[in-house]
């Protein structure tokens, strides 16, 4: 089998933020490869670092942190190394681009729709202000906004938050980036509306052949779109694999525990399970595994050392010391056990979940 060339490695990744007299470690050592056209998703609760690591990407960090370690290649240069607008113009937005969860403040309400799309193209590419409006417009109709020319010099507030999030899109994919960062797109949304989103970006991403990377907490969406997935929890990588070994061969508990707190998996007349504890505080140095506390399987290594990756296949590995040689069995839950079965059973009967993939 040919081994796939990453179009974006990034290696052992430290994100630290000062606030007031001390310091907080955001991301701890994370590395990731992403690969020309998959759909990779970071899943995880609020607070586990996904957007901040993506960040790191585009050079959006607030401006109290800082990588304080690590590497990020893309096109031949290291993305750690930029440090002023200038030395990102030509990567942020024209060639990694973000879609952000909120089109209400992603969008400048006193400006009109067609100058906002428009902004962006003619500080890309060299062209005219017509033929930045001509792509504009044709940008506006792929995106699904009918009438587009009639409705190019409307304001923000004239557009419903399905259309809002459409634009959003639309500005995003205006220079045709290589990397899509999906920041929660759907979150602000109905599900009828959630649900036209996910297809519009698939579609487009298929026609327009980049690679998308969604964060999100939300399992259905990663079970509807992505083809790879990566687990993070206390500002790690903590399992990643494909989306069919994430969801029905998970290893790490913390994996386990998502999994068995979606919704879909109650039980009429029973309480929907839920992670007791708190995540971790990043303010402090974690020792062993940052789960370990949360974790009714933890070992007494747990609480020592951490984890390294262990190989599960040759696309999945997992950061628990449950997979060492030397540990004991442990079965995952009950209620993720079979899972496919489960899920089969609940799109059968007309549920919106399901994990489907060539």
């Amino acid at each position: 089998m040919e081994e796939r060339k990453a179009i974006l490695s990034a290696k052992d990744i430290e994100v630290k933020f000062r606030v007031r007299d001390s310091y907080l470690t955001a991301i701890r050592n994370v590395s990731l490869d992403l690969y020309d056209g998959e759909t990779f998703a970071i899943v995880g609760e609020s607070g586990s670092g996904k957007s901040v690591f993506t960040k790191t990407f585009t050079g959006m960090l607030e401006s109290n942190g800082s990588i304080t370690n690590g590497s990020i290649e893309f096109e031949g240069k290291d993305l750690t190394k930029l440090v002023t607008d200038k030395d990102w113009e030509g990567i942020r937005g024209a060639k990694i681009s973000t879609i952000f969860q909120d089109p209400m403040t992603s969008l400048n309400p006193i400006r009109t729709i067609g100058s906002q799309i428009t902004e962006v193209i003619t500080k890309h590419q060299k062209i005219s202000g017509e033929e930045a409006k001509k792509q504009a417009i044709d940008l506006m109709e792929r995106v699904g906004i009918k009438g587009a020319a009639d409705r190019f010099d409307e304001y923000p507030f004239q557009y419903s938050g399905g259309m809002r999030q459409r634009i959003v899109i639309a500005i995003a994919l205006s220079c045709h980036p290589k990397i899509l960062i999906c920041d929660e797109p759907t979150t602000a949304l109905d599900v009828t509306i959630q649900v036209q989103i996910l297809k519009l970006i698939k579609e487009l991403q298929q026609e327009l052949h980049f690679t998308a990377v969604y964060i999100t907490h939300d399992l259905g969406v990663v079970a509807n779109v992505a083809d790879r997935v990566g687990v993070m929890y206390g500002g790690q990588i903590v399992e990643f694999g494909t989306v069919e070994e994430i969801f029905y061969d998970p290893r790490h508990p913390y994996t386990w525990a998502l999994l068995s707190s979606l919704p879909q998996l109650g039980t009429k007349g029973q309480d929907l399970y839920y992670i007791t504890g708190t995540p971790p505080s990043l303010y402090n140095k974690i020792k062993g595994d940052a789960f370990a506390p949360r974790n009714e399987h933890a070992l007494k290594i747990d609480f020592e050392q951490e984890p390294p990756f262990f190989k599960v296949t040759d696309t999945h590995y997992a950061k628990t010391w449950l997979l060492d040689p030397r540990a004991p069995k442990v079965e995952k839950p009950e209620v993720i056990q079979n899972l496919h079965e489960k899920i089969l059973k609940m799109t059968s009967k007309g549920g919106a979940f399901y994990v489907e993939h060539e």
